[in-house]
């Protein structure tokens, strides 16, 4: 029998998370430098992300890229192997959420959310799994969402590109996961960071919202890293195609 302690461990892998310059990718890619990993961290500013390499300290590097534009995604995927060789593992955590209602949304808003959200995390895997492939062995994770199987308002365009996501990950599975590569897909609930600080600046309805799950809080930064972890490690060898929805219980009432 595998030493369980043994399956959680990172050591010796390279993991690129996308986002990593604030909120969850931050601390997913936090969380795998713990792990044993090291760890490239992908996002358009630079100067946070040469904020999270100081605090990171050694086997945490950095591209600062804008991963909304595919021409670019290439050049992109060459310069994250560069440091420590092509990564085992993909977290894709960037994302956008441009709030617009439905009647209002504009195509340079639905264009741009559709590009972050769902074309860069497919173009950037499609570049990094032949690496994989050629190795026997990898790992990609997604980030959908509450609005992956529900509809907020103001969210159209976010939840298309989430519902999106989960599919993306079981056709991922499909494609790729008989090379020994497992695609799933983290679905958070509401934990405080950038994206939904909205939510949080308003005390009633982030009670509400923490009254709506199962566990009778919201989530807390801390409550994404066994997850992750699992899903980027031996742990999870056999779980491929899924969207672990890691969000209290919102989902189940």
């Amino acid at each position: 029998m595998a030493d369980p302690a043994r399956l959680f461990d990172l050591s010796g892998r390279v993991a690129c998370v996308t986002g990593a310059s604030a909120g969850l990718g931050r601390r997913a890619a936090d969380a795998l430098l713990a792990a044993g990993a090291r760890v490239v961290g992908v996002a358009r500013r630079e100067d946070a992300l040469a904020d999270w390499q100081a605090a990171a300290g050694d086997g945490a590097t950095y591209v600062a890229a804008d991963l909304g534009d595919r021409d670019g995604l290439a050049e992109v995927a060459t310069a994250i192997a560069a440091p420590f060789g092509a990564p085992d593992i993909v977290v894709h955590a960037a994302g956008i959420n441009t709030r617009e209602p439905a009647s209002d949304v504009t195509a340079d808003g639905w264009d741009v959310t559709l590009a972050l959200n769902l074309t860069a995390p497919f173009f950037l895997s499609q570049a990094l799994v032949p690496a994989m492939q050629a190795r026997g062995w990898g790992r990609i994770v997604n980030f959908a969402s509450l609005q992956t199987t529900r509809a907020f308002p103001g969210g159209i365009a976010y939840g298309t590109t989430k519902a999106g996501v989960a599919q993306m990950t079981r056709a991922m599975a499909e494609a790729w996961s008989a090379s020994g590569i497992t695609a799933n897909a983290i679905g958070p609930g509401f934990f405080p960071t950038e994206l939904t600080a909205a939510v949080f600046d308003d005390p009633e309805r982030a009670a509400r919202n923490a009254a709506q799950t199962c566990i009778g809080r919201n989530g807390r930064l801390e409550d994404i890293d066994g997850p992750l972890v699992f899903l980027c490690s031996d742990a999870s060898a056999y779980v491929t195609g899924q969207v672990l929805m890691v969000d209290g219980g919102f989902t189940a009432k």
